[in-house]
């Protein structure tokens, strides 16, 4: 989408590929024309380069954009678009293929005198032998890798040979190269990368940095420009260093130079992406450039219309990525059916989503919902705005790492600027701890009163905006009207919440001994509550699945409840937390394909083994034995794919 809104801008027509399982998604509707890909597999659809060319021709298309994901870097994309006459929007494939490998990147970069950290290639042997001429810890690479994928940090030498093995499988199914390499892991390092454009006439330029040192996995979940670390002196040598590299190598389309800088503000070349990235949006932020609409200028013979000079960072712009995945459980991925999708408005906040509304997260694909940035004239500012941004993003019936993104940006480490990309490693028990403790301190009538007004007022309050209608107060009640006290599931406690009176939209409740006066001020389509508690006012967001589970959302918490008092022949008790591995039977924690598996029927393991690997949401899961067991059945097969609750192994029963 973000994509098609720079073509449309220039008046070009634009072409969208789907999966069937994205055939209702806003891409679809938002492009020119749109064409069916297949079924769900990558490798089928959305990696298939023989069916996008077919598209190509098809629709007439005379350009094609990869996005940001892995054909981006495919040089094989670039060649089959040259066969066919197709103009690729991104650089030349002989640019990509030095700096889309990582080993080759380093060799070419080594000659231009920019800094590097040591290294050692070879075939896994070779690495497994070597890999003590590098102090550990080091770093596993994929040297075809990219967006966090293929990345491992090894402590110890004893953990080398299963790690290779495991990285070089992860390359081999996102870059259809197992190559790996080792490198010197240097220790709280910053993430800082510049952002590149160059032509086909030998120009480049630079739009400066951005800080990317807040990452999980790898994979970055805030940046921001410019970089709070580096001083202008810097700033100057590290653009001067990504020109340098550009140029030399005859790039023509939008990069990044990626450094890593050490606490005495040293970097050294990381690896240079072949494409426009996920953050790429706060840099447009605070430099105005729109960098789709370079590269598709450049693409088309134009030369560079950017002069060094002219461009200057203005303001500060942070970006946080919204996922769908559990912080507290190693963020994990969550899949699932939204119930409510409310995304927050207002003067210098940008969103760059593949939905509009609640939807379903699918398993298949990466578990980013979307990418929310904000701008502001200081770095003090644009934290604050955006940590109000968040609290005004609703996202019900998934777990997403909004909250934590929350009480991330409150944290005084990273206030003040004292973080590396080990930060999630060494605050997250911390921020967990804290997120919880906050929710548990709200205090409960301000959710219980949201959810009450809602489902009092939810058989008739999508025809109005204001509370007004002046039902029967029976007609609000449940099926235990008579006694006027609402039944409901809070923090798993059955609580009575009695209507001491109700007239138009003021209301009296005691819960759980106390009474309190309440005004319901208006109740929205799109789930908000406006209300007061004694005169306090409040805002939440309500929304139910249709097992009636309800869901509140307050200052970024969300809160589990349920009416009791409400019959309904779907109506079914459930609890809030995830389904979890129990006794003799090992399940997956989501949906996924069967990628390795260890054990076979009558096999013993032990504790902590891993027992097989299920691969979901571009990230490999290993499922452990949970106890010293016998293997009683293996109920899958290798690629097969299992839902989230499925029996994969069963261990046989413990004698008395």
């Amino acid at each position: 989408m973000r994509i098609i809104r720079s073509a449309q801008k220039l008046g070009i027509k634009a072409v969208a590929i789907y999966s069937e399982v994205d055939d209702n998604t806003p891409h679809v509707r938002m492009a020119d024309e749109s064409y069916c890909i297949g079924e769900v597999e990558l490798s089928d659809t959305y990696l298939n380069i023989e069916k996008i060319i077919d598209i190509a021709k098809r629709s007439g298309a005379e350009a094609i954009h990869p996005g940001y994901g892995f054909l981006a870097e495919n040089p094989d994309l670039v060649k089959a678009c040259e066969d066919a006459g197709i103009v690729f929007i991104g650089p030349n494939s002989e640019a990509i293929r030095i700096m889309g490998n990582k080993i080759e990147a380093r060799t070419f970069v080594k000659k231009t005198g920019v800094p590097m950290t040591e290294g050692i290639t070879g075939k896994p042997e070779t690495l497994v032998k070597e890999c003590d001429n590098i102090s550990f810890p080091v770093l596993l690479k994929a040297a075809a890798g990219g967006g966090g994928k293929g990345m491992r940090i090894v402590y110890d030498k004893k953990e080398i040979k299963e790690a290779i093995e495991s990285t070089s499988r992860e390359a081999k199914s996102y870059f259809s190269d197992g190559t790996v390499y080792i490198e010197k892991y240097i220790e709280e390092p910053r993430h800082i990368e510049i952002q590149v454009i160059g032509d086909n006439h030998g120009n480049a330029v630079h739009l400066f940095e951005r800080e990317c040192s807040i990452q999980r996995r790898y994979q970055k979940i805030i940046e921001e420009s410019p970089s709070p670390t580096i001083n202008d002196d810097v700033r100057r040598k590290m653009g001067e260093a990504a020109v340098k590299i550009t140029k030399d190598i005859g790039y023509n389309n939008a990069g990044t130079i990626e450094f890593l800088v050490d606490k005495d503000l040293n970097y050294y070349f990381l690896e240079m992406n072949t494409r426009v990235q996920v953050e790429h949006p706060v840099t447009e932020m605070v430099t105005g450039v729109d960098i789709v609409e370079e590269q598709i200028l450049v693409a088309a013979g134009n030369e560079l219309r950017l002069k060094q000079e002219n461009i200057a960072q203005k303001g500060h712009a942070i970006e946080c990525r919204i996922y769908a995945e559990d912080p507290s459980n190693n963020f994990l991925p969550s899949p699932g059916n939204m119930t409510l999708y409310v995304e927050p408005e207002g003067e210098n906040i940008r969103i760059d989503s593949g939905i509009t509304e609640a939807t379903t997260i699918h398993s298949f694909f990466d578990p980013m919902i979307s990418k929310l940035i904000v701008w502001a004239e200081d770095r003090e500012k644009a934290s604050r705005d955006m940590v109000q941004a968040l609290k005004d993003y609703h996202v019900h019936g998934i777990t997403t790492n909004i909250p934590y993104l929350i009480k991330l940006m409150q944290q005084d480490a990273y206030i003040n600027n004292t973080i590396s990309t080990k930060f999630c490693d060494e605050y997250t028990d911390q921020i967990v701890e804290q997120i919880n403790s906050d929710k548990d301190n709200t205090d409960p009538r301000i959710p219980v009163t949201a959810y009450l007004l809602y489902t009092l007022n939810k058989d008739y309050y999508t025809r109005r905006s204001v509370i007004s209608d002046p039902a029967d107060i029976w007609t609000k009640l449940g099926y235990w009207r008579d006694i006027m006290c609402l039944k409901i599931n809070f923090k798993d406690e059955e609580l009575g919440i009695d209507i001491v009176s109700m007239k138009d939209n003021d209301y009296r409740f005691r819960y759980p001994k106390d009474e309190y006066d309440v005004v319901a001020k208006e109740i929205y389509n799109n789930g908000g509550v406006d209300f007061t508690i004694d005169g306090t006012f409040y805002t939440a967001y309500v929304s139910e699945d249709p097992r009636f589970n309800g869901f509140v959302s307050y200052n970024g918490h969300i809160f589990g409840i349920q009416r009791l008092d409400i019959l309904s022949g779907d109506f079914s008790a459930s609890d809030f937390t995830a389904y979890g591995d129990e006794g003799n039977v090992l399940t997956s924690p989501m949906p996924g394909k069967v990628i390795k598996i260890n054990v076979k029927d009558g096999d013993s393991v032990s504790k902590g083994d891993v027992v097989l690997v299920v691969e979901a949401m571009k990230m490999e899961n290993s499922i452990v034995a949970n106890k010293d067991a016998t293997v009683k059945s293996v109920n899958v097969d290798l690629n097969q794919m299992v839902e989230g609750s499925s029996p994969l192994v069963v261990f046989e029963e413990e004698e008395e």
